[in-house]
């Protein structure tokens, strides 16, 4: 059995039975034959793209079943390398700017993949294209072509420190946050330097420290140029910070900056860009935040960015934290049998990266506080998709 196809198989075997579905109830809701589908189960027959595609509609799996059958990064990411170097290598220097074009793009590709993507799928191919920035910075190139290449590094390294975030792997983000900040000041990328900040502020907020978290965030502010993504980011990120620390007169008035901000700006080309602040996400804070501040407007702005989401069906992860935020906001209304149910739906949707679990943690803990007759079987789910955390 190819990895592929083992990842596809453990996937389907586990959706299936989060469902409750027998292979006859799948194979009629996928119109494909009962043994068809205990033999993709098994890995004893290969599935194509179609296959995946139809089973991913059946389930409800927003696209995890095609995720799982697509070929591991890594033959991708050396063609892409290779086409790189080939670009390189035709040119008369070492490092031409259609390497560098070509290197930017991969960035920006990476970058808009954050989103939908694994992080531990997404890491490997974020580390590849570094190593290559490392390799060519003794290369003989111009000026410009120099600050190009850290340019782009250090938004490789970036994007590496918050995939390592996202695992929970502080040490590893510590140091690729340390090289993106020197590349940024190297480069003078004030935007680079913001992004490093706020960054920071996440992880310092997802270990409890809050009063950091507004330190730092406010810091990023500080050092953002004006206009930029990283300046609404941050600011967002101050909202958040004091939500948690429970003042929510500082709270309100952050998020009156935060849409202030987000209402000047026009929609990025690639609004999916983790990079590229998109107006729309303001919505989705105020809900995370009105949330934390134990709002009673929480749950009706979480309701509605929801819906909005599952329109766009291409940001899983969102909808999930979204589901996370409109839980907590029933917890707050003293509603746990509606908490709990979007509790379920944000853990079974497998998209809680390891760096948001806590906020799970924090809605079933008020579930299971409440006593509801559901509560058992939710701390059970969650403990079977507690995502695996490595040092």
């Amino acid at each position: 059995m190819t990895d592929a196809a083992s990842r596809f198989a453990e996937e389907l075997r586990r959706l299936r039975r989060e469902r409750g579905l027998t292979y006859r109830e799948l194979a009629d809701l996928a119109t494909q034959g009962k043994s068809y589908i205990w033999e993709l189960e098994k890995g004893t027959k290969p599935p194509n793209a179609a296959v995946a595609a139809n089973l991913d509609k059946a389930l409800n799996a927003g696209g995890r079943l095609t995720a799982a059958f697509c070929p591991a990064a890594g033959d991708d990411v050396e063609a892409e390398l290779e086409a790189t170097e080939l670009t390189r290598r035709v040119t008369a220097s070492d490092v031409s700017d259609g390497t560098l074009d070509r290197l930017e793009r991969a960035a920006d590709t990476m970058a808009m993949k954050y989103a939908t993507t694994r992080p531990d799928e997404l890491l490997p191919r974020v580390r590849r294209h570094l190593d290559y920035v490392g390799s060519l910075v003794e290369a003989r190139k111009t000026l410009a072509q120099h600050k190009r290449l850290l340019v782009v590094g250090g938004w490789l390294a970036l994007l590496r420190a918050t995939l390592h975030i996202d695992l929970r792997q502080s040490g590893a983000a510590n140091a690729c946050l340390e090289t993106a900040v020197e590349l940024a000041e190297q480069t003078g990328q004030r935007e680079i330097a913001a992004w490093c900040l706020e960054t920071k502020a996440w992880e310092v907020l997802t270990d409890g420290d809050y009063r950091q978290a507004l330190q730092l965030s406010q810091h990023a502010q500080a050092v953002a140029p004006a206009g930029g993504s990283a300046l609404v980011q941050a600011t967002a990120q101050e909202g958040r910070a004091w939500a948690r620390l429970g003042d929510r007169r500082e709270t309100s008035k952050v998020l009156a900056r935060v849409e202030k901000l987000a209402g000047n700006r026009t929609l990025p080309e690639h609004p999916e860009h983790h990079y590229q602040y998109d107006p729309a996400k303001a919505h989705s804070y105020a809900a995370t935040t009105l949330a934390w501040a134990g709002d009673p407007a929480a749950a009706s702005v979480a309701q509605d960015v929801i819906v909005e989401l599952m329109a766009e069906d291409a940001r899983p992860r969102r909808i999930a934290s979204a589901q996370l935020d409109l839980g907590l906001a029933f917890l707050a209304a003293e509603k746990p049998d509606e908490a709990e149910a979007q509790a379920r739906l944000a853990i079974g949707s497998g998209r809680i990266v390891p760096s948001n679990w806590w906020r799970a943690q924090e809605v079933v803990a008020g579930v299971v506080l409440s006593g509801i007759s559901g509560a058992e079987d939710l701390r059970c789910l969650a403990e079977s998709h507690r995502p695996a955390i490595t040092s």
